[in-house]
């Protein structure tokens, strides 16, 4: 068996391993819990109350409903995610299927896998409910199989140049023009992507611009490339290379589902184009003609003769022959659509949407290409001839549910296994986000001390009584009595008490600014912020611009100030998760002007991680004790 065989069924097994216990641990949930179990997890809302209906792009309709129980309580929805909307009551339970286009507090809009709105919506009590979403699955399934399979010289040398079977050539772009607009890092990456013959990484550490960079380079590529696919892991950072990319004047299109795309970039999807296309109003004449002769076919009841019958088949067949002729119309201009753009975007599962997947392009760009399964990667590299990988991979992983899958290294990322052993590897080393000192141990930890802060924020502050107040704080709880709690129903932890210092620093501090600033309040535990969020003053959410929630939730974003509550204090120095360092270079990266770390060091101090992180904060009289903020 050769290589390339063996290595992509050995990724066909994890991805197995990982289908399996995420289903497993679907079904346990589902089986084990009550009604009431499964509302208190998040995974359902009941009763609902069904603010609109209707049908939106596509003719997809869609139902916006709004829980009236249980409100602001956590819950599992997303953007994206699959649920059944259904009518409570009895064992026939009348249900539909959709996809979440948005959850906005307690209000979800749901767009619905039906040609019609179900009739039974105003027949009593409706619920929406999580489903068990494998279409990722089948998608990374379907692709390891074609890698197997597939004799493309192409795939066999990008495998060789990543696991370093063979050296990397580099090549220089002829008559590069550097873009005054970027900084040196910025435009050797643009440069080498240019340049670039088989596989380019741009490793872009938080604040750096790697975006922007992409932007140019990708912006420059449409000049001699014919057509490029650019991708993500998810659909919102997919979203924003579709904005940035239609900012700059680039002929883009959005291919996925319409229910998982921002609003900001309605205007570049297919569905909304084709509605903006000269064929649309053919097409739509076409689908009601088909929609009366199934009307006309329907109005037969069962007992009637044979002329009926025929009759009945006559006009069914004519429907259908309707519907065909309504497809093809739209598949040709949705050819057209695509044969005119200068890129496509989508996801990396969305890299094998039926409008694309018989395509090959010039050049693919992945995004984000640190946060991505391996196997997933491969579904939008299976279409190119030159790829390029985005991403920092100091930054927050994969999630693999897997413990046997994690171990057997489905956690690393194909940019992780590949950054060490290409030459065409491009760091960006200029941030423009946070203050040098905030920056700092991060720097000095994951990247070697080769980043700098940019002369327009290294001295970044928060200026307090007229003076320029300290860019990190550590706030040490040790000594105090605080001690993690652990909520049984999520197995997560909390801790009030560490809260109550979180409270009284950021209480002493908004008294004493003049100026208004961006909060973020981020803890690694999702009790933590569920009981912050429970618990913060609704004046200060009034009066101010306050965030509470997760690392992963934080990531892509920034705040002038930033507080991180680590809520672990026990005697036995377990820090869980905390050890996940990747997530804590995250959180620590969210700050423009201001950090505060809030912790107990004698839990986490036995940690080298974070001891080191003390000494630094020690080094700049960045350490307090949390004594100073007791009553």
């Amino acid at each position: 068996m050769s290589l390339q065989e063996d290595y992509f069924l050995a990724l066909k097994k994890l991805v197995a391993k990982e289908k399996q216990s995420d289903l497993e641990q679907y079904n346990k949930t589902m089986t084990s819990s009550s009604f009431k179990e499964k509302i208190g997890k998040g995974l359902c809302w009941e009763p609902l109350f069904i603010k609109e209906t209707g049908y939106g792009l596509g003719d997809y309709p869609f139902v916006v409903v709004e829980r009236v129980k249980g409100k602001d309580s956590a819950h599992q929805f997303a953007a994206g995610k699959q649920a059944n909307i259904y009518l409570s009551g009895g064992e026939a339970t009348e249900k539909c299927k959709g996809t979440i286009h948005f959850v906005s507090g307690n209000t979800m809009k749901l767009i619905l896998s039906a040609n019609d709105l179900p009739d039974w919506l105003s027949a009593g009590r409706i619920g929406v409910q999580l489903l068990f979403d494998d279409k990722s699955y089948e998608e990374m399934e379907t692709t390891l199989d074609k890698l197997v399979k597939t004799k493309d010289p192409q795939i066999a040398h990008f495998l060789e140049l990543i696991l370093a079977k063979k050296p990397q050539r580099k090549f220089a772009p002829v008559g590069f023009v550097p873009s005054p607009e970027l900084n040196d890092s910025q435009n050797d990456a643009v440069k080498a992507i240019m340049g670039n013959q088989d596989i380019c990484i741009v490793h872009g550490p938080p604040g750096t611009g790697k975006t922007t960079t992409l932007v140019e380079a990708i912006k420059r590529l449409t000049l001699i490339d014919k057509r490029i696919l650019v991708c993500a892991p998810s659909n919102a950072a997919a979203d924003l290379l579709t904005e940035k990319l239609a900012q700059k004047g680039v002929n883009v299109i959005r291919i996925g589902n319409l229910s998982r795309v921002d609003e900001s970039v309605v205007s570049h999807t297919v569905d909304f184009q084709l509605s903006e296309s000269p064929m649309f109003k053919q097409i739509k004449t076409i689908r009601k003609q088909a929609d009366e002769y199934r009307r006309m076919a329907l109005k037969y009841k069962r007992d009637f003769g044979k002329d009926e019958r025929t009759q009945r088949n006559l006009l069914l067949k004519e429907a259908k022959n309707c519907v065909k002729d309504a497809v093809d119309l739209e598949n040709a201009a949705i050819d057209a659509m695509i044969e005119r753009a200068q890129v496509v975007t989508c996801t990396l599962v969305g890299a094998n949407h039926r409008h694309i997947d018989h395509l090959k392009f010039e050049t693919v760009v992945i995004d984000e290409a640190a946060q991505a399964l391996e196997p997933a990667t491969w579904i939008p590299i299976l279409k190119a001839k030159k790829v390029v990988l985005a991403g920092d991979p100091f930054q927050l992983p994969p999630t693999v549910k897997s413990d046997e899958a994690k171990k057997a290294g489905l956690e690393t990322t194909l940019m992780e296994i590949a950054l060490p052993n290409l030459r065409n590897v491009n760091l960006l080393r200029t941030q423009y986000r946070m203050n040098a000192q905030i920056m700092g141990y991060s720097n000095r930890y994951f990247y070697d001390d080769q980043l700098l802060a940019h002369e327009s924020v290294a001295n970044w502050s928060i200026m307090v009584q007229n003076e320029v107040a300290e860019a990190v704080t550590l706030i040490d709880t040790a000594g105090c009595g605080f001690e993690e709690k652990l909520k049984e129903e999520t197995r997560s932890y909390f801790n009030p008490e560490e809260w109550q210092v979180v409270q009284r620093h950021l209480g002493a501090l908004l008294n004493d600014v003049s100026e208004p600033l961006s909060i973020g309040i981020i803890s690694p535990y999702k009790e933590q912020v569920q009981y912050m969020k429970d618990h913060i003053s609704k004046e200060w959410l009034a009066q101010h611009d306050i965030t509470i929630n997760t690392v992963d939730s934080f990531q892509g974003q920034e705040r002038d100030l930033i507080y991180i509550s680590l809520v672990r204090s026990n005697t036995k120095s377990e820090i869980g998760f905390l050890r996940d360092y990747r997530r804590m270079n995250v959180a620590m990266t969210r700050a423009r002007k201001k950090l505060v770390v809030v912790g107990d060091s004698a839990t986490f101090g036995h940690d080298a991680f974070y001891a080191g992180f003390l000494t630094y904060c020690e080094g700049i009289d960045a350490y307090h004790s949390a004594w100073e903020w007791m009553e």
